[in-house]
């Protein structure tokens, strides 16, 4: 299954993104918990050449919490100061602003030197569509300065939003890059709902993460579905067997199959399954750091 989605308008975000630059001192990239290599946009690193760097691994509250822990420890490692963070939730704002202020010690050191006082940090929030941007942003603000949305493509420009004496966050509309080189990776980013539902077969990619949550979660989709997974299944009936299960009927009593594939992916997205990643850092690597 290969899924590639690049709207015109990202051409043009990403320009923009570039012209801003030279105007923030830090780059604040917010990737997926559940799926953390993935969900960064490889172009982020070149924009970010030169900058502070933090990584916030957003919805960690969704995703597994061993593997958050081993995620944020591997992203450290890279020298990257990293957070994991639920953009909902307030409670670990203090901590962000304190990291941003770590990572910027530097430049506010320099800037004391040349005379220059209460500067504010100037920060620019990066990251692909539907990584919660504007949500973490209206959580640090405490107020709604923001468009929120569930689905990609929300923000459609940039904008400055002054947080406090201390910090001034540019928020730009999440980008993809122009060509997916691994599958895998479109296929992480289709089940995060990073990439439009309406370029994908929804049914196929359900059936990939069904697999998956199979092989990696077992006893979540009997759980959730009160299905019965034995051996003999095929990954491909287990639409079939979610949609018997919640009653998903079309005419002729022919199983809803693309009602079920849409119910597992709004099951997996909203944490309904539970906590769940997608993808792991090599273990050895990062128990080894």
């Amino acid at each position: 299954m290969d899924i590639q989605w690049y709207p015109g308008h990202m051409t043009k975000a990403r320009r923009m993104m570039q012209e801003n630059k030279k105007l923030v001192d830090l780059i604040i990239e917010l990737v997926d918990a559940r799926a953390p290599l993935a969900s960064r946009n490889p172009d982020i690193d070149e924009l970010g050449r030169g900058k502070a760097r933090v990584i916030l691994l957003n919805k960690a509250d969704l995703a597994d919490a061993h593997c958050n822990e081993e995620w944020t420890a591997w992203f450290r490692k890279q020298g990257f100061y990293a957070l994991k963070l639920d953009s909902r939730s307030r409670a670990n704002m203090k901590e962000i602003q304190a990291v941003i202020q770590e990572a910027c010690r530097e430049k506010t050191e320099r800037d004391r030197r040349r005379g220059i006082l209460n500067r504010p940090v100037r920060a620019m929030v990066v990251g692909i569509p539907n990584v919660g941007k504007s949500t973490f942003i209206n959580s640090f603000a405490g107020r709604a300065c923001a468009k929120t949305g569930n689905k990609p493509g929300v923000t459609k420009g940039a904008q400055w939003i002054r947080l406090n004496r201390q910090v001034e966050l540019l928020d730009t509309p999440g980008i993809l890059w122009p060509k997916f080189d691994d599958p895998q990776v479109g296929m992480r980013l289709a089940m995060l709902g990073s990439v439009g539902d309406h370029v994908l077969n929804l049914n196929e990619l359900s059936v990939e993460l069904a697999a998956f949550l199979r092989m990696h979660y077992p006893g979540v989709l009997e759980a959730r579905y009160g299905i019965s997974v034995s051996e003999d299944i095929s990954n491909e009936q287990l639409l079939p067997l979610i949609a018997r299960a919640r009653g998903y009927r079309l005419k002729g009593a022919e199983d809803d199959c693309a009602r079920a594939a849409s119910a597992l992916l709004d099951d997996f997205r909203s944490g309904s399954l539970g906590r769940i990643t997608l993808e792991y850092p090599d273990r050895d690597e990062v128990q080894n750091g």
